[in-house]
């Protein structure tokens, strides 16, 4: 569970580890955490599942870094741990493909890297076990092929890779740089380098203050029954009122049963009311029509950069039939309780409104499946635990494959007859 004070997961830069069986990617992963956080052992193979480590790395800031199983892994289990590594690809913002700078690269690292520019993944190639020599007496200028034959060291080497040698010669190689896992040395320039990359990934990007001006008021409405937390609120809601804090704006909570004295004692007009979905009927009619109106899972859709995809996903709803396969995904694990919303509620509303009996699958986490084919459409949560890159890799495969695809809020304000209303303060989205 994600405390109040800290980053969530899907907020966070990921940086996924790649790399053969024993390249050190586990020993790169603490030393760059500084900490013991992976096992490490000269035995092949002793990653068999992947380790998350949420951490502040300077100068990015909060990132989550993943040690992943061998890519060369091999038997029943070996083929297993490689899905298991596949899998954290869809999440990677920033790949680190680790090589023993002894071997230089192998297929199967190879194969990595055309991976990762078939699907826009940036990466750094990363050294690793570099060792140290002395600096060549002969000048640059001097220098020649015959030279660099002979020793290995001729050449100048860039920010990174100062007086390391490594039989793949790194220096030739724009991303990558050499490192020494284990005594630590050029961990320090690593992420230095990482920093570099990440500027040209990370985007900056709001879930409601763009929606804004300065002083306008917001009410958020949050249901309180037994599906939510004991204590909390859930993250969309924590989300939503820090960016409109953030902007210098005003967000005023309350429960659905008290929206209207909230608005008659309230001495102005709010500028949005935000709504979880599952109170999108009562909440619509109380909301003045001069006044935005949308929910948290809309909000977040629109943040993860499917909402479009989603809105189009929604009108698919009307034409399910009798028997008809809907997968309900979420992209956390929770325990369910005797209302739950993907579980019981969406289905509910679906069968209502179509007056159809469709068959349904449930996946939770980290599980979707590849083959999306024998579904006539899918219903997505608004993924506030999975970060942009895994939401998009879900939406691209559905749209590959021709399958529909929408979201909670999306889909429940699209059978309660709002669903234009609650896209209108999106101006982008109000002519498609």
């Amino acid at each position: 569970m994600t405390s109040l004070n800290e980053t969530p997961r899907g907020e966070r830069l990921h940086i996924g580890i790649f790399g053969r069986r024993n390249a050190g990617k586990s020993s790169l992963l603490n030393a760059i955490t500084g900490q013991n956080a992976a096992i490490v052992s000269p035995v092949k193979g002793t990653t068999t599942d992947p380790v998350f480590k949420a951490m502040e790395l300077l100068p990015i800031g909060p990132v989550v870094l993943i040690d992943t199983p061998g890519i060369d892994d091999y038997g029943e289990l070996g083929q297993l741990r490689i899905e298991k590594t596949r899998n954290i690809l869809r999440k990677t913002d920033i790949a680190l493909l680790v090589v023993d700078s002894e071997e230089g690269l192998h297929d199967e690292d190879s194969a990595l890297i055309d991976i990762f520019n078939e699907t826009g993944v940036k990466y750094l190639i990363v050294y690793n076990r570099a060792k140290r020599v002395s600096r060549p007496s002969l000048p640059s200028h001097d220098r020649t092929s015959e030279d660099f034959k002979r020793n290995k060291t001729a050449r100048p080497l860039p920010r990174g890779f100062n007086t390391f040698y490594n039989k793949s010669d790194a220096s030739t190689n724009p991303d990558g740089i050499c490192v020494n896992a284990l005594t630590g040395e050029n961990t320090y320039e690593l992420k230095e380098k990482i920093a570099e990359v990440s500027s040209d990934v990370r985007e900056t990007h709001r879930l409601v203050a763009d929606l804004l001006s300065p002083g306008d008021v917001t009410i958020l409405v949050i249901p309180v029954d037994k599906a939510a937390p004991k204590g909390r609120l859930i993250l969309p809601q924590q989300q939503v009122i820090r960016d409109i804090l953030d902007s210098g704006n005003i967000a005023i909570v309350a429960r659905e049963t008290e929206l209207t004295d909230t608005l008659q004692k309230i001495k102005c007009t709010p500028k949005l009311v935000i709504t979880d979905s599952q109170v999108f009927d009562k909440v619509s009619k109380e909301t003045p029509e001069n006044v935005g109106l949308t929910s948290f899972s809309i909000l977040m859709a629109r943040y993860k950069g499917v909402l479009e995809q989603a809105v189009r996903g929604a009108e698919f709803i009307d034409t399910i039939k009798d028997g008809d396969k809907i997968l309900i995904s979420e992209g956390c694990t929770h325990h369910r309780q005797c209302d739950d919303i993907g579980t019981v509620k969406l289905p509910r509303l679906i069968e209502k409104y179509t007056g159809a009996k469709p068959i349904y699958e449930f996946t939770s986490g980290g599980g979707f499946r590849h083959d999306l084919s024998d579904y006539k459409m899918i219903v997505h949560c608004g993924g506030c635990m999975l970060n942009a890159r895994e939401m998009n890799y879900r939406h691209r495969v559905a749209k590959e494959l021709n399958v529909p695809i929408t979201n909670f809020g999306v889909a429940i304000s699209h059978m309660q007859g709002i669903l234009k209303r609650c896209i209108s303060p999106f101006h982008n989205l109000q002519n498609k």
